[in-house]
């Protein structure tokens, strides 16, 4: 398999520490998330967004979006459950971290590597969703072990990509002790890789 990657986005991380997780072997490509001009030569063929993560599997096919990676590989696995109910669950969570986290969360993290200085309204904005998702995320690990049936899912993978590093786009997480217990959490499962490992 080759993976197109990068070292920076927590979307790619997701995938890398899955893989890690399940003992999987690759190859990856790293791909300028910065400078975009020569993504339609490069992914072009592979995925019409554009986007990494992009995967070429074994066979030639590929397949993009991180979630829909982490949903496909983890199947069979004891990271996505066999009931249905918590399966929906796993894709409630999975829908929540493209829709309520990271448009908030990575993009405020990526102006802060990038350079760019959005105007006072944008950075707002990005502060107040990327606030609401993390009471969100608060709220339910109060009581709760991890995301789904208390036990470690792909459910957790996705949403500890970028909020284990929500400091670097100017979230503060001391405010959220059952999300900071949870992050440890999932950080101590076997075979955890690190963003830039």
């Amino acid at each position: 398999m080759l993976l197109y990657d990068n070292t920076l986005s927590g979307n790619c991380y997701k995938v890398r520490l899955l893989f890690a997780q399940l003992g999987l072997d690759y190859d990856r490509r790293e791909v300028d998330v910065f400078d975009r001009s020569d993504r339609p030569e490069v992914l072009g063929e592979l995925n019409p967004a554009l986007r990494v993560p992009t995967l070429v599997l074994d066979d030639g096919s590929a397949l993009a979006e991180s979630n829909a990676i982490l949903f496909y590989f983890s199947e069979g696995t004891a990271l996505l459950p066999e009931d249905r109910l918590e399966r929906a669950r796993v894709l409630q969570w999975l829908f929540f971290e493209q829709y309520s986290h990271e448009p908030y969360i990575a993009v405020a993290r990526f102006w802060a590597h990038a350079g760019i200085t959005a105007p006072a309204a944008e950075r707002q904005a990005k502060l107040r969703g990327g606030t609401a998702a993390l009471k969100a995320m608060e709220g339910h690990l109060a009581q709760r072990v991890f995301l789904v049936g208390q036990r470690y899912t792909i459910a957790d993978i996705a949403l500890y990509a970028y909020t284990h590093v929500a400091p670097e786009g100017g979230f503060e997480l001391v405010p959220y002790p059952a999300v900071g217990a949870w992050l440890e959490r999932v950080r101590q499962q076997p075979s955890h890789v690190t963003m830039t490992g």
